[in-house]
């Protein structure tokens, strides 16, 4: 009696679960995407195919399986499961679980597989706590973080396991995800009368942004909301069962310099549409403006430069607008910034320049100023010949004085036939012809 009392408390706890928490995975069968790296033939099936699976480490999104999938590499390799949050744990009690591992290896039992999730926030202390364990093989290592562990964990862990990138569910993953749930009586919705339409599964596929729990959750929540069966899952109910979208992410993250990088770039390749969409992602997901409006200043100057002077003019003046106005409204201003550079002409001219430049003087080129370029405002530099034989370019024609400016023969500046550079081209090659008439004899530059 007591057996089957036990039996119907744990089936009441099972349906109590979320719905995303009673669908996960049991075996490898069942587990979706993520086939770059679990696909047969590929890395991580190989490891558990010889037995050799090590320490690794899952880096990807929330909702992508990463918490299933070591579970189920647990189980797949006969180990021991344990299961610690670096949020809520601290070395006490990753010593007791790695003491214990060690003992229970040490008497014959089983090995353990020890999942942290979000081990980035382990500090260095805790971090290196594992490291004579992990190198011992007294425990397989499994952490699971959001953040980039080449950045967020000790590159000794890094170095002793293999790096696994997951990614976001794909679209036709998630609807197989739905349709799964609807058929499943016992850990499902199977036991409701319920028809997934196709233009529902690819609204719930396309607005959970890849994330399982959310689209299993957006389902559930239409179903279990739903007075009468047989029901039709619509588009317009799975929209209504959609909470707004939390655009977020840690200000110091991953996902916000990807997101970045994805604006600077798509301005860099004059696509309007994707950089004002990667704009708006970054206000929905309140990032700060003034990063914004720094990192479009250096853009006008590092990808547009001369092509299109007004494009730095533009970027200043956007910046102080968003200082003065302040949010929402300078959405506006940042909106018809990011339009300009996008369309504006490009040339990286004066970003090479620079920088070659610089790269000579740190290989060692390091050049004397000429004598008549010398300041001659003080006492003792007339008796020293400083100024000698300088040309004031107002006094020549075009105002160009003809004189070697720097004692080599070398071309950091080359403008590119783009936008306003194009005029600059032109005139910099007659420049060049006046100045070449001063030049010493070229050298190797």
């Amino acid at each position: 009696m007591s057996s089957l009392f036990d039996a119907s408390e744990q089936n009441n706890l099972e349906q109590a679960k979320p719905l995303a928490a009673r669908m996960r995975p049991t075996t490898l069968e069942e587990f979706v995407g993520q086939q770059h790296f679990l696909g047969e033939g590929k890395l991580l099936r190989k490891l558990l195919k010889a037995d050799r699976l090590g320490s690794v480490i899952f880096f990807g999104p929330p909702g992508c399986g990463k918490t299933t999938l070591a579970r189920l590499l647990a189980t797949e390799s006969s180990h021991r499961f344990v299961q610690l949050s670096a949020v809520t744990s601290g070395v006490k009690d990753l010593r007791e679980v790695l003491e214990y591992a060690r003992h229970d290896l040490a008497a014959g039992g089983e090995k353990t597989l020890l999942f942290i999730d979000e081990i980035h926030r382990f500090n260095k202390a805790q971090q290196d706590a594992l490291l004579p364990d992990v190198e011992e093989g007294i425990v397989t290592l499994v952490g699971a973080t959001t953040s980039n562990p080449f950045f967020a964990v000790n590159s000794a862990l890094v170095s002793r396991s293999h790096i696994f990138q997951f990614e976001p569910l794909g679209t036709q993953d998630v609807q197989q995800l739905l349709n799964r749930a609807l058929e499943d009586k016992y850990r499902g919705l199977g036991r409701f009368d319920v028809t997934l339409e196709a233009t529902a599964a690819e609204y719930i596929a396309k607005v959970c942004d890849g994330d399982a729990r959310r689209a299993l959750s957006i389902l559930e929540i239409g179903v279990l909301a739903s007075d009468s069966f047989p029901l039709t899952f619509t588009r317009e109910l799975a929209m209504e069962s959609v909470q707004r979208k939390a655009t977020h992410y840690d200000p110091t993250g991953d996902d916000h310099y990807d997101t970045v990088s994805a604006l600077i770039k798509s301005i860099r390749g004059s696509d309007p549409d994707a950089s004002i969409y990667w704009l708006a992602k970054m206000l929905e997901a309140g990032d700060d403006i003034r990063f914004i409006c720094r990192r479009l200043v250096i853009l006008a100057s590092e990808d547009i430069g001369n092509a299109d002077p007004q494009a730095l003019v533009i970027a200043v003046s956007c910046m102080q607008a968003c200082e003065m106005v302040g949010l929402p409204e300078c959405q506006l201003t940042l909106s018809q910034t990011v339009a300009y550079l996008a369309c504006a002409p490009k040339s990286n001219a004066a970003t090479t320049a620079i920088g070659t430049a610089r790269g000579d003087i740190k290989n060692g080129r390091i050049l004397p100023v000429p004598v008549a370029l010398r300041d001659k405002h003080y006492s003792g530099a007339k008796e020293l010949g400083h100024g000698e034989g300088y040309k004031y370019a107002h006094n020549h024609e075009d105002g160009i004085a003809a004189m070697d400016y720097l004692g080599v023969d070398v071309q950091y500046y080359q403008p590119t036939d783009r936008g306003f550079e194009a005029k600059l081209k032109q005139r910099l090659e007659k420049i060049r012809e006046i100045l070449a008439q001063a030049k010493t004899p070229a050298e190797d530059s």
